[in-house]
C-alpha cells in the first residue's frame, strides 16, 4: 500500500537557511479547515522532531534544500504511521543529497 504523502524538493542557493519546509493538504479531500490544519500540524511536528540529521548533513556539505510535503490521502492519518513515513522520506532525502 502506498502512503499518500508526496515530497517535492529542490536544492537552493540560499545560504542563510540550510533547510526549508512547506506543508499542504488538499481542500478537495478535506472540506473542513479543522481537518486540514490537524494534518498539517501533525506533519510539521513529525518533521520538526526528525529534521536534525538531514539539517546536519546539509550544513556539512554546504548545501541548502527546500522541501514541500503534500498530503494526498482521503482519510485522517494516524500520528505513528505519519511519523514513520516522514522518517523514511527524510532518510531517502539524506541519501540523495
Amino acid at each position: 500500500m502506498v502512503f499518500p504523502l508526496r515530497i517535492i524538493y529542490v536544492q537552493t542557493e540560499n545560504q542563510k537557511f540550510s533547510l526549508q519546509a512547506g506543508f499542504t493538504v488538499s481542500s478537495r479531500n478535506f472540506k473542513k479547515a479543522v481537518d486540514r490544519n490537524r494534518i498539517k500540524r501533525l506533519t510539521r511536528e513529525t518533521y520538526r522532531l526528525q529534521k536534525n540529521q538531514l539539517q546536519n548533513q546539509l550544513q556539512e556539505n554546504h548545501k541548502s534544500l527546500a522541501v514541500f510535503f503534500i498530503y494526498t490521502g482521503k482519510e485522517l492519518p494516524e500520528y505513528l504511521e505519519l511519523f514513520e513515513k516522514v522518517k523514511i522520506a527524510l532518510e531517502k532525502l539524506g541519501q540523495t543529497v
